[in-house]
């Protein structure tokens, strides 16, 4: 099925062959893909496009490759917090699969054993997009919260922590030492700020971020 949202799969393998029939395959199932030879292209392109971990993806990755290897390019995605916005799939030898199965316990999306099945191939690529793209969109709302709870001034953020505490307005005026009028006013201005309309809703917002 065709993702309903902009993605894209980068194909690196040292394979011209493998390249070209996993983007002749993928272009069959309505997804987009780009291909890089070697570890080594695939990271100067994201560092000339930055912007890639901020759309969705997944990468399909060949274990052993000259140079930098497989692995080593998954090991870098770790540890600049790449993986969830890049899913990794690993391509790979049947020998490969204890290594493969110890990077899925690191973080991988999965492995696929060459000769691979075509349709089981695409659908996890699809799985892992899905998983990208829900990723992305939680990192958009926990930034657009924080903007949000940024706006808040001190006094407003006292208020709102005892408005989802549950106490009324006039506990909240005793514990502040403010009038209750002034508590309305706050409580007023939190909810335009937080874009809420009631202690609830404001509650569940801070519960899920």
């Amino acid at each position: 099925m065709e993702p309903s949202f902009d993605a894209t799969v980068y194909i690196v393998d040292d394979d011209d062959g493998v390249r070209e029939a996993l983007a002749w395959l993928l272009r069959s199932r309505r997804l987009l893909s780009e291909s890089f030879d070697s570890a080594e292209a695939f990271e100067q392109m994201l560092r000339s496009r930055p912007g890639v971990t901020t759309q969705a993806g997944c990468l399909l990755l060949d274990v052993r490759m000259p140079g930098v290897s497989g692995l080593a390019l998954f090991e870098t995605l770790v540890e600049r917090g790449y993986q969830k916005a890049l899913p990794v799939i690993f391509l790979i030898g049947h020998a490969d699969v204890p290594t493969a199965v110890d990077a899925v316990k690191r973080g991988a999306f999965d492995f696929c054993e060459k000769p691979f099945s075509d349709n089981a191939l695409v659908d996890r690529v699809e799985q892992a997009l899905a998983q990208s793209s829900a990723w992305l969109d939680g990192q958009r709302q926990r930034h657009g919260l924080q903007a949000r709870l940024d706006e808040l001034t001190d006094r407003e953020r006292d208020v709102m922590r005892l408005v989802v505490e549950g106490l009324p307005n006039k506990l909240i005026a005793d514990q502040l030492d403010i009038s209750v009028r002034t508590v309305e006013v706050h409580r007023a201005r939190v909810f335009d700020k937080m874009r809420v309309k009631s202690a609830v809703e404001l509650a569940n917002l801070l519960r899920q971020a």
